[in-house]
């Protein structure tokens, strides 16, 4: 592993979670009351005044979406976008006409939601989750933040005017949006006593909704087994920066306290049909990630679940072969072979099989490999890449 840009991705965690939810993986809460009844949703917002503060805040994000919308990093996808809306409309009843949901190929786990009504949710988040409640629980999670205004009073809070100026470029810029988002995430940290209210309000979203709330602690106990990998077993025990943030461990537990023992539907089928097109995609992008100990815990679970999924078994092979230690390429050898004689098997498998045939000096096998993989690729942005290599094997 890269120790340089793991010890860089670490620090980014650590900031950009402070600001948004989606890595508010790396935040927790104390114990919180189950009885949420308490919790009123809010009713529909009032565009601010120009001329006031968060009417300029507001401004400042419609210029963002604006960008992001013209962002190659923009998922253009009609269905998908629906899907999305249509999941958070049931959240927020009356608030759906004002939300606007901009899923973008960005391999982290990651969401945010800015107070003009723009929500903003990763690739890497999508991958993760495993249902529509997951799902549910993070953006129920993040509208709670918008619902209550909790952008807002984190700007009133800073004592800054500069920190509106944070916010230039922050969304829009999406390639440059790793690094911009740890700075701004410093200005607009949410406290404990918002981050507490937002997962109340999204717990009661959920419910409203029919959702099973006990999913929201699954995700954190997922995201912990990625971090556990480089951080250890107490990842997640201990705050950072900002000793007002709890942890993550935390977190996991007060919701699965708020929760409760009611259940409610989770949608498994339903999320995997939503997404089944864009997924292999995001998949590669998780392998080129480079940060091959969290997707192997990524893989593993996802294989665990369904060990006929021909595009994870790839990957995992593929990840296995390119870290290359000790038994590695023998595991990929396992993986890549084994999803190769499956019916959906990705085309990718043959390139993959044939580069770790070759290496291994194998060249029957990388030869056979090779040309299954033109054969179902004839015009891969590789393809004359590979011949080279087919030519070069034959005797």
């Amino acid at each position: 592993m890269n120790t340089e840009h793991g010890s860089a991705r670490r620090a980014f965690l650590r900031s950009a979670c402070r600001h948004c939810l989606g890595m508010g993986a790396l935040a927790g809460l104390p114990a919180i009351a189950q009885d949420l009844s308490s919790i009123k949703v809010p009713p529909r917002f009032t565009r601010p005044a120009a001329d006031t503060d968060e009417g300029g805040l507001w401004g400042i994000m419609d210029r963002e979406e604006s960008r992001l919308k013209r962002s190659p990093l923009t998922i253009h996808d009609k269905k998908l976008e629906a899907y999305l809306t249509g999941l958070v409309c049931r959240l927020g009843e009356d608030h759906c006409p004002d939300i606007r949901v901009h899923p973008v190929r960005t391999p982290h786990f990651n969401a945010m939601m800015a107070p003009n009504g723009m929500m903003v949710v990763w690739s890497g988040l999508l991958l993760r989750v495993e249902n529509e409640a997951q799902l549910a629980a993070i953006l129920g999670h993040e509208m709670g933040h918008y619902l209550e205004r909790h952008t807002v009073e984190q700007m009133r809070a800073q004592e800054q005017t500069a920190v509106l100026s944070t916010m230039v470029g922050m969304v829009g810029g999406v390639g440059t949006f790793l690094g911009q988002i740890g700075l701004a995430a410093n200005l607009f940290a949410y406290s404990r006593e918002h981050e507490s209210r937002a997962d109340r309000m999204g717990m009661r979203l959920m419910r409203l909704a029919g959702y099973d709330g006990r999913q929201a602690a699954v995700v954190w106990d997922n995201l912990l087994a990625e971090m556990k990998v480089t951080e250890g077993k107490d990842a997640g025990k201990t705050g950072d920066i900002f000793d007002t943030h709890p942890v993550t461990a935390g977190r996991r537990d007060a919701l699965k306290a708020l929760a409760g023992d009611a259940g409610g539907f989770v949608g498994e089928q339903r999320y995997r049909d939503a997404i089944a097109p864009l997924r292999f995609g995001w998949i590669l992008d998780e392998v080129k990630r480079g940060q091959y100990e969290e997707s192997l815990v990524l893989f593993d679970r996802m294989l665990r679940k369904d060990p006929e999924d021909a595009q994870v078994l790839f990957a995992r092979g593929e990840v296995y072969r390119l870290r290359g230690e000790g038994a590695d390429g023998d595991k990929a050898l396992v993986d890549l072979d084994d999803a190769s004689r499956m019916a959906q098997a990705p085309a990718e498998t043959f390139r993959s099989l044939g580069m770790l045939q070759r290496q291994r000096g194998n060249a029957p096998a990388a030869a056979q490999a090779f040309q299954t993989y033109l054969a179902q690729a004839p015009q891969a942005p590789d393809a004359a890449l590979v011949r080279s290599y087919l030519a070069d094997l034959q005797p």
